[in-house]
């Protein structure tokens, strides 16, 4: 597999503080990947070693398998965009004139791809207007274009839906997914809200106190978080014989409870039941979510 992005061992130190401590991660080419951990462990500060802001203490990492420290590296970040924190942009520009400064800032000679950027983060209709008169979402639109400036493959974005009403975050998701589905753009994407992440990425990498704790693709993850059937019975004997019969996994909690993993076909499972002499009280259905999944790698004490 080709990755957009590998790391070993990394390590950032400030002063006696640990940023990063032995960070080990690999971002698959064409992921959405979904970077998750507290306030503080480290994640804007691995974006700022990627993107060349700073340097690391200890450890390597590889953009498209160039190591940070071969001559190649400026070359292979030509392909990297990023959005940190907040996007860049001048206020008293228009959309247009943002892309045509960052067009000059890169040394890209050729200003005829403007438009179709513009067009693909929905700002072609904005003619003038100030980037200091945009709405947040426009300002983001902005930042993304701005990032993809130079024909970009790979997108780092630190926090990028912060502050976005649902629209707003609804449109972000959509574009975000059209740019990866049709140009084939890679993703690196740190966020906190976790609901809105697991609607858009297919990788995941787990971090605390510097370290990743677990990767893994989103169908892993469907897999750890699997939903279930929380059952109540009058006996839990009858269970057993039953749901072996249908072929599906299950856990007996207690005289009454069990967790059946899959989606049973209730009037089958009553009748089955009835058959001996059990009758099914309750079913609820049960799904872990991101979040709960992320404080059961992590724990979930205070954020830092």
């Amino acid at each position: 597999m080709d990755y957009a992005l590998t790391t070993h061992a990394l390590c950032k130190q400030y002063g006696s503080f640990q940023a990063l401590d032995g960070l080990t991660m690999r971002v698959p080419k064409g992921a959405i990947y979904g970077f998750v951990g507290k306030n503080g462990v480290g994640k804007t500060t691995l974006i700022r070693l990627v993107c060349g802001l700073q340097r690391p203490s200890a450890g390597e990492f590889f953009i498209s398998g160039v190591r940070h420290t071969d001559s190649a590296i400026a070359e292979a970040r030509k392909k990297l965009g990023a959005v940190v924190e907040s996007p860049s942009m001048f206020p008293d520009l228009s959309a247009e004139e943002n892309l045509r400064y960052q067009y000059r800032l890169l040394g890209l000679p050729d200003e005829d791809g403007i438009p179709e950027l513009l067009q693909l983060v929905g700002l072609e209709q904005l003619g003038k207007k100030q980037a200091k008169d945009f709405s947040l979402g426009m300002r983001q639109r902005l930042g993304l274009a701005i990032a993809l400036c130079g024909k970009r493959d790979f997108l780092i974005l630190d926090e990028p839906i912060n502050g976005l009403d649902p629209q707003g975050i609804l449109d972000f998701r959509e574009l975000i997914q059209h740019l990866n589905r049709e140009r084939g753009i890679t993703f690196l994407i740190s966020s906190h809200i976790l609901d809105e992440l697991a609607r858009l990425a297919t990788h995941y990498g787990f971090i605390d106190r510097g370290r990743t704790v677990r990767e893994l693709s989103a169908r892993e993850l469907e897999d750890a978080c699997r939903k279930s059937i929380r059952v109540r019975v009058t006996d839990t004997a009858a269970l057993p014989p039953v749901l072996d019969g249908m072929g599906l996994s299950y856990q007996i909690t207690d005289r009454t409870g069990a967790e059946i993993y899959g989606r049973p076909e209730i009037s089958a499972l009553v009748f089955a039941l009835a058959e001996r002499n059990c009758r099914l009280l309750s079913c609820t259905e049960q799904e872990e979510s991101l979040e709960s999944f992320f404080f059961s790698l992590v724990g979930g004490g205070d954020r830092a």
